[in-house]
């Protein structure tokens, strides 16, 4: 494998991760993903909408560029893998009643976050935000304006997420115009048979056409989410749907591992497990995968994410300005996250916060005038600090003993010192190294960057039981 490594560092002009066998069987237990820390299993009821309104009046004294998130639940069409929090309907008149609530929502909150602040960044998530008419689009977008600073300049990143069978040929005008300048467009496979077991049947032809239209009328960045776990998937099929999209020449591309949960998700109760790639088919296509996207010049930034090496992604990284939050990684790390819809999560400098998953819980909340909040939590200081350690090497691959020390006053010897002797053995396997200007994540160590960030998580030390997903 060294030698396979050196030669794809040739090709992408970076190093990409190391794949190790020995080691992945090692660490390839379970963990956080990290988009958060503390992680959202710490959220409790305990703190609802007074303590949200507070953390809101104090990023507005703090200042600084804003985030706004939009979830946007309705979806058409149930895919059987899918865990996110969605109501499948085909009443398309449920969108408006929705946007007017989002609005009243908007209102609130602009009030507590301070209306006048930048929105650096912009992003509607699902469920499927294509599901709204372009009217309802409008007046969603519209109505942002008028409680938010909005901004037109090419450094904003507005972002939305696509999904190819709900695009008519109004609603990428309709996004471009409301001023989104990136996408994100759903695929998951495009092998026939994968399709019709997870229910989501989407030809190649449907993708390129929409991607196609999108770089004519502007659109940068774009992204493509793939899965790879799926039934009836098998290390060759997937290499050839990665073939015919790689054809494409996204961008981006989100590979992710499919979790298959029916216990917790009831629509993957109809996917047979007797369809599903084994553990080591998985790490299989993975390898192959990681191998593939390397040769063809993608960067690999970090857990499920690639993108090319002129990419604003990319780009960030190098320049260690890359952040992640929960929507992954993000190019702006300055901004405060305003949460708009049911279920959806903010975050300020000392606090996260999230709306309740009931729809109807939502609405009530919304129609008294009252945030729909439900739970979070306030982060201390040593939870700022590990958010901060953790953000620096899951998204630089490094933590600088100079770096730690201007921005905390702290040590990070003294700090971290139980961490760095856990650490050890990791070190001694190749995952880490101490260069003794700080602590650099070292290709085999890429892709257990997760087991790494484990190490400083103080409330999995304390309580190992949660139940995460495998971290490879």
């Amino acid at each position: 494998m060294a030698q396979a490594a050196t030669a794809l560092t040739a090709k992408t002009g970076r190093q990409g991760p190391l794949w190790d066998s020995t080691l992945i069987r090692r660490y390839d237990l379970s963990g956080p993903r990290y988009t958060s820390y503390p992680t959202a299993v710490e959220f409790s009821s305990t703190f609802g909408a007074d303590d949200t309104a507070e953390a809101a009046l104090r990023s507005q004294e703090r200042g600084g560029p804003l985030s706004l998130y939009t979830h946007l639940p309705f979806c058409a069409h149930l895919c059987y893998y899918c865990a996110c929090n969605k109501v499948i309907t085909k009443k398309y008149d449920k969108a408006m009643p929705y946007v007017e609530r989002l609005l009243k929502d908007a209102a609130m909150q602009a009030r507590l976050f301070g209306g006048n602040r930048p929105v650096r960044q912009l992003h509607w998530g699902g469920g499927t935000p294509t599901f709204l008419p372009p009217d309802a689009m409008r007046q969603l977008m519209d109505g942002y304006g008028e409680l938010f600073n909005l901004q037109d300049d090419d450094a904003r990143d507005y972002s939305v997420e696509i999904d190819p069978r709900e695009v008519d040929d109004r609603t990428l005008v309709t996004l471009w115009e409301l001023g989104f300048n990136r996408l994100s467009l759903g695929v998951q496979d495009v092998d026939p048979k994968v399709q019709k077991a997870v229910n989501r049947i989407q030809p190649l032809r449907l993708t390129e056409e929409v991607l196609c239209e999108s770089r004519k009328l502007g659109f940068r960045s774009i992204n493509l989410d793939l899965i790879y776990g799926l039934p009836y998937q098998t290390p060759d099929s997937f290499a050839e749907t990665l073939d015919r999209v790689l054809e494409l020449s996204p961008d981006r591309l989100s590979i992710f591992s499919y979790a298959h949960l029916p216990d917790r998700f009831y629509p993957q109760s109809r996917i047979q497990s007797d369809t599903l790639p084994t553990a080591q088919e998985k790490l299989t296509i993975l390898h192959n995968t990681i191998n593939r996207l390397l040769a063809a010049g993608y960067e690999y930034i970090g857990m499920d994410h690639f993108a090319k090496p002129g990419d604003s992604l990319a780009v960030a990284q190098r320049e260690g300005r890359l952040h992640r939050n929960f929507q992954g990684y993000t190019t702006h790390d300055d901004c405060e996250l305003v949460s708009l819809g049911v279920s959806a999560i903010g975050q300020t400098e000392d606090a996260y916060f999230q709306s309740t998953h009931e729809l109807t819980a939502w609405e009530a909340a919304i129609d008294a005038g009252e945030l729909a909040i439900t739970r979070g939590v306030a982060l201390s200081r040593d939870d700022r600090i590990r958010r901060w350690a953790i953000g620096q090497l899951i998204c630089q691959f490094r933590l600088d003993r100079a770096r730690f020390q201007a921005t905390w006053g702290e040590t990070l010897d003294r700090y971290f010192h139980d961490e760095l002797c856990r650490l050890k053995p990791m070190v001694a396997d190749g995952l880490i190294g101490d260069d003794g200007d700080g602590l650099q994540v070292l290709p085999a160590g890429r892709l257990l960057i997760r087991a790494i960030c484990q190490v400083f998580d103080a409330y999995r030390k304390a309580d190992a039981s949660q139940r995460f997903s495998r971290i490879i």
